[in-house]
């Protein structure tokens, strides 16, 4: 399938429509008092279902590796200083250790990261309501990444939107519909189901790998606001994408990034941002299939709004 390109201001959301689409999306995904948000999609039966998916036991990672160069859509790197017996200089007997100390801007525009259900605040309030008094210059106290500490683990779908309009990827600035999320399905043989954790390919990792990162403030490929239907509809429990899941320059009136809103705010999905899927795809095309058990382990951070992560494929 061809598809001719999708871009933000051919299909714009006023305020009044994304207001409308934040209400119905909350409402399908029915928030509880004191949950984990889309996390509780998950049962036990349904990891254990997703365990039985595995075939080959090859796994894969969906993570890009740390950057810590400069670069347009990197302005603060990760910075990774050696210490410890590299520094005092080696001896050439007795023990000694090497050490490491690593800083990073989780919430940037080039490492994989999850954002926790505090990070993103809209009109005064965090996810269901939770004022956001609770994020302080310390930390945040409520919705923060310990909701993930025992890990999430379920069944992965991987929708390839590229594969689907048969090019190597959208260009900055482009967006996925939900129709689109329905086609893909369809063409890869599979049903995303209540409690999958939605991964949606737009091909950012590999155009930035083949042409060169670029300032992705300004233009990037995501999906469409009114594809988080698609999500509300099935249920998912979480989504992650190869770029930050929403498109720019923003589809929506006075929204900046309209899909974290419905997202995190709306729905009470983590999400995960700049991932790559390029090392997955070629062993789901090979193996024919695009589901597969995920396994997703953040860093034990109790009061922080997201984590590094490194989301593994189990086949």
């Amino acid at each position: 399938m061809t598809a001719q390109p999708r871009q933000a201001a051919a299909f714009p959301v006023s305020a009044a429509e994304f207001a409308g689409l934040h209400a119905r999306v909350r409402r399908r995904a029915a928030p509880g008092i004191a949950d984990r948000g889309a996390l509780d999609n998950i049962t036990p039966r349904q990891v254990r279902a997703a365990a039985d998916e595995v075939g080959s036991g090859l796994t894969v990672t969906m993570a890009a590796p740390v950057e810590t160069r400069q670069g347009p859509d990197n302005p603060d790197p990760c910075r990774h200083v050696m210490t410890g017996a590299v520094m005092g200089g080696i001896k050439a007997s007795g023990l000694q250790f090497a050490r490491d100390r690593i800083a990073m801007n989780v919430h940037g525009d080039a490492d994989s990261h999850l954002d926790a259900l505090c990070h993103v605040i809209f009109d005064g309030t965090l996810y269901n309501g939770v004022p956001a008094s609770g994020l302080t210059p310390d930390g945040a106290t409520d919705l923060t990444v310990g909701m993930a500490s025992d890990g999430i683990v379920g069944r992965g779908v991987l929708l390839d939107i590229p594969r689907l309009r048969g090019v190597p990827w959208l260009e900055p600035g482009e967006f996925v519909t939900g129709d689109e999320l329905a086609a893909a399905e369809t063409a890869q043989h599979l049903r995303v189901g209540q409690g999958d954790l939605l991964f949606v390919r737009v091909g950012h990792r590999r155009r930035r790998d083949e042409l060169g990162p670029w300032d992705t403030t300004d233009a990037r490929a995501g999906l469409h606001p009114t594809a988080m239907e698609f999500l509300a509809e099935r249920k998912v429990a979480l989504l992650g994408g190869d770029g930050n899941n929403d498109t720019a320059p923003s589809t929506t009136e006075g929204v900046d990034f309209p899909v974290h809103v419905l997202a995190v705010h709306a729905m009470g999905l983590h999400l995960l941002d700049f991932l790559q899927f390029e090392d997955l795809v070629p062993v789901c095309e090979a193996e024919d299939r695009w589901s597969f058990l995920c396994v997703i382990a953040p860093l034990r951070l109790p009061s922080a709004t997201g984590s590094p992560v490194n989301p593994i494929a189990i086949l």
